[in-house]
């Protein structure tokens, strides 16, 4: 076998796991030297205990040591009773595997734009099943790149069935990531806790917090210095859950409001792009009503 195919094939086999447990003494060993015991190369590890809440959480990605392919039957039997001792609770999952997705948009289409352009690239490893709105103004986006698009338009009086409508497009496509893409409408409490650890939210993080119409023009009037983005899952608390990542830059008296909006744009969908690849690659734990991410 060429180097170049030899590659390609433990670039393909490479694994991710992922665990959380009780801190213990021999929490890192435990899956280390279960990995070194079997022949497998880690390529990448990161760890966390949080000492306040006596909670450990590791993230490690591995391949076989030589040419073969990975069993992932074997591995689970054998490292199973291994991770019970610690009460540990683990995920593993192949990286080459892109996760199913449904986004979620209004009319602002940047969000949508910047996500559609990193898949079709390439650097967004993601299988994007439809993509669903309340308005039909993203349409030809989503025509020119082959998406379905679902146009779900809503009420005051038909938001129940609505948000139905949307968990059925959900639920078709055994989605694995819902992604709201600067999406306009408050979610039922419902549909939060259906979508709680696996839809991500983005919206602009203006200090103070400038709510209703206009907040760009608002946050001029004030004389705003920094200009962000909060990226986090949707939780019932609204625009309160986990965070994931922020971005945030500096702005000054120059800026008027369609600069600061602009500005705001582009972080949105920096921030949004950055949480969607640490959600993919498994590198998020809630950890209560926060998260731990470990970052490369």
């Amino acid at each position: 076998m060429s180097q170049s195919a030899s590659s390609l094939l433990q670039s393909a086999q490479t694994q991710i796991i992922t665990a959380s447990c009780p801190s213990l003494p021999g929490t890192v060993d435990v899956v280390t030297s279960y990995l070194y015991q079997h022949g497998f190369y880690i390529t990448e590890i990161h760890s966390f205990d949080d000492t306040d809440k006596g909670q450990f959480f590791i993230r490690i990605e591995f391949r076989p040591d030589c040419e073969t392919e990975f069993d992932r039957q074997s591995f689970t039997a054998g490292f199973g009773p291994q991770a019970e001792k610690f009460s540990m609770q683990w995920q593993l999952s192949p990286k080459s595997y892109k996760p199913k997705v449904v986004i979620l948009v209004s009319k602002q289409d940047h969000c949508l734009n910047d996500l559609l352009y990193r898949w079709r690239i390439g650097s967004l490893a993601v299988d994007i099943q439809g993509i669903v709105s309340n308005h039909p103004d993203c349409e030809a986006l989503a025509s020119w790149h082959n998406i379905p698009y679902f146009h779900c338009p809503i009420t005051s009086d038909t938001k129940v069935q609505q948000e139905a409508q949307i968990w059925q497009i959900v639920e078709q496509f055994d989605t694995d990531l819902v992604i709201l893409a600067r999406y306009m409408q408050i979610l039922s409490s419902d549909m939060c806790k259906k979508l709680a650890g696996w839809a991500i939210n983005i919206h602009h993080s203006l200090l103070p917090g400038f709510k209703g119409a206009k907040p760009y023009h608002q946050a001029y009037e004030k004389g705003i210095k920094l200009v962000g983005a909060t990226a986090h899952y949707v939780s019932d608390e609204l625009d309160e859950g986990p965070i994931i990542s922020q971005g945030v830059e500096t702005v000054d008296h120059g800026y008027y409001p369609q600069d600061l909006a602009a500005k705001g744009r582009d972080i949105e969908c920096l921030t949004l792009a950055r949480a969607v690849q640490y959600h993919i690659e498994k590198r998020i734990f809630l950890h209560g009503k926060k998260t731990v991410v470990f970052v490369k």
